[in-house]
């Protein structure tokens, strides 16, 4: 009885996409801030940028609130290991809402895609007890400048809400953990943009 010799190929089967992306519109625009990997640039519709505090963080950061009018620009970046429940720790203070449907993006499938946000009743506006950091702006502003240019910028502080919220200048000595150095040029942005807004600095 002839046998029949069976081959088994030694091309490896290309790895499946991921399933699980999560939006950023903050700091997750600086990639210099994090290691996530296959990170795409990405739009969202429905939502609008705001400062808010809460109770577990002292300073004031991004979240978003729904207004079907506002599209915001942003990243999108896959679930390390598709672990919801170590990305819902890190975000402590926000929920994890879903918003596949809302995203544009230029993936050729369609995963899963949430977005943090901080629930109405868990954050409260900006003051001078709990005020935005200087160090953090720099941060968002810098990452929109890379990814979408000077316009990315603006348009990063027109659809961004608050910004009658006192903003600390801690540029000298840093509070934001993942603070970046900038260049004067980028320095002077940002500068720009907040005196445009009458944005009012707090000394630190």
């Amino acid at each position: 009885m002839t046998q029949i010799k069976r081959y088994t190929s030694d091309r490896t089967s290309e790895a499946a996409p991921p399933e699980a992306y999560f939006f950023g519109y903050g700091s997750l625009v600086n990639r210099e801030t994090h290691h996530f990997q296959n990170v795409e640039l990405a739009r969202l519709r429905g939502w609008r940028r705001v400062w808010r505090h809460t109770v577990i963080r002292p300073v004031a950061y991004l979240t978003v609130i729904p207004d079907p009018t506002a599209e915001i620009d942003g990243l999108i970046a896959p679930v390390p290991a598709a672990d919801w429940a170590a990305l819902d720790e890190r975000e402590g203070a926000y929920d994890r809402v879903a918003a596949h449907e809302q995203v544009t993006h230029t993936l050729a499938h369609r995963p899963e895609i949430a977005v943090y946000t901080i629930p109405e009743g868990k954050h409260g506006a900006p003051d001078e007890t709990c005020p935005a950091l200087l160090s953090y702006i720099d941060v968002v502003v810098q990452g929109y400048l890379r990814e979408f240019g000077e316009a990315g910028v603006k348009r990063f502080f027109d659809t961004t809400d608050g910004w009658e919220a006192p903003v600390l200048d801690d540029r000298a000595d840093p509070v934001y953990p993942r603070h970046r150095v900038l260049t004067a040029d980028e320095r002077t942005l940002v500068d720009d943009l907040l005196a445009e807004r009458k944005v009012r600095l707090l000394p630190g």
